[in-house]
């Protein structure tokens, strides 16, 4: 069999929401987030500046807030039939995310999702420090990921898929041997192979996974 290689987004791929303004709701700054949010992912502000800035707001809250979060975190439909579908044929999943390690990563334990890469939120003494540390997961770091995550696996670049929603992932999606749009803003939509709406699992239906069987 020859391997083959899925990457996704989390936030509004993966998963229905963004985590950055599920934990925005608890400073009371969901609306000021959300806002910075839209325009970043319409490519309208560098995703970088876009992560500080809306993390700032965090500053204060405690570290307990991850918990609710990670319990409020739903995944999209037709998701985990997706990644099950996958990699009972074989295929490895990864995931790289602008979000937050604290919240991808048991989120992907719960999927047998090993691959994993995002930002991580600063906390000192049990409380959010309003930054992040190391480098930031942004449009160019998605895409050294999905090549890191490739080579790893052994898996050729033209071999891979990739999904995201927003302008932070177009870099990742042009990188990978297909790139597929999920519930998208038109700047990706335009540039992406394939856009599909609704269920997750619908990408299924694509050339990429043609003799995958979905599993219900």
């Amino acid at each position: 069999m020859t391997p083959r290689l899925l990457v996704m987004d989390v936030d509004s791929t993966l998963i229905t929401g963004e985590v950055i303004e599920m934990l925005a709701t608890h400073a009371g700054t969901q609306e000021q987030v959300a806002a910075v949010t839209e325009r970043a992912m319409r490519g309208e502000l560098d995703f970088a500046a876009s992560l500080h800035e809306r993390v700032a707001t965090l500053v204060g809250l405690p570290a307990s807030v991850l918990d609710d979060v990670r319990a409020a975190v739903e995944l999209s439909p037709g998701a985990r039939e997706l990644v099950t579908s996958v990699q009972r044929a074989g295929w490895t999943v990864g995931l790289v995310s602008g979000g937050f390690v604290e919240i991808v990563r048991p989120l992907a334990a719960t999927l047998g999702i090993e691959l994993v890469r995002a930002n991580r939120l600063e906390v000192v003494d049990g409380r959010l420090t309003g930054r992040v540390t190391g480098a930031v997961v942004d449009r160019a770091a998605k895409a050294v990921a999905l090549a890191d995550y490739a080579r790893e696996s052994g898996v050729a670049l033209e071999r891979t898929v990739a999904i995201g929603d927003g302008a932070n992932d177009l870099d990742m999606l042009a990188a990978a041997g297909f790139g597929i749009a999920y519930n998208a803003k038109p700047v990706v939509v335009e540039q992406a192979d394939a856009a599909v709406r609704g269920r997750l699992d619908a990408v299924l239906d694509l050339p990429p996974f043609e003799g995958v069987a979905r599993v219900a």
